[in-house]
């Protein structure tokens, strides 16, 4: 489990694949693929959500009927739930946040898209996003999916991450640095 690999060779990678052409198949990728996107949502967001998922001491039936009632509650598709469900039986919930970064990465690299990880201080409004959207698709000279985050301790400015690629322009990250720099002086 260590690394963050989502190859199709990975477990997160097979899983992710075999969604990605059951979606294809029945033309539902753009609706899958909205639906995980809002699965890897609530898994952020809550923290009994990600206990459910990762801990070995909810067993097979508790974890699948909890993510029954979730997945009802947020309206995902037949398919999204399904894939879901299988592999709460299959005891791989804890690979989940992976097999939905592969999925979206597999949709993404189909489609010649970048995707690009943007963490901010607090959220940003819709012109922002398009100016940022806009610079990143000229910058990479092709199509940039925006992953946005936010992370208060940021304090201001972004960090962006493509590929292998990150941007520090951060608050955070500057303050540190002037501490490092005057750290040296004295």
């Amino acid at each position: 489990m260590a690394g963050e690999d989502t190859s199709t060779g990975s477990l997160a990678g097979r899983y992710a694949l075999a969604l990605f052409e059951l979606a294809d198949e029945g033309q539902a990728l753009d609706r899958v693929a909205d639906d995980l996107k809002g699965v890897d949502r609530l898994l952020a967001e809550s923290e009994d959500l990600q206990r459910l998922v990762s801990s070995p001491l909810y067993g097979r039936e508790e974890q699948s009927k909890a993510m029954e009632v979730i997945l009802e509650r947020a309206g995902v598709s037949d398919l999204t739930r399904r894939f879901i469900l299988v592999v709460a039986q299959n005891r791989r919930l804890f690979a989940l946040p992976k097999m939905i970064r592969a999925f979206l990465a597999e949709l993404a690299r189909r489609r010649g898209e970048v995707r690009a990880e943007v963490t901010a201080a607090s959220l940003l409004n819709e012109a922002q996003e398009r100016a940022l959207l806009e610079t990143l698709s000229k910058s990479v000279g092709g199509k940039v999916q925006l992953e946005v985050k936010t992370d208060p301790s940021l304090l201001g400015g972004l960090v962006v991450k493509v590929g292998s690629r990150m941007i520090d322009t951060s608050l955070r990250n500057k303050l540190q640095r002037l501490q490092f720099a005057m750290k040296g002086v004295g």
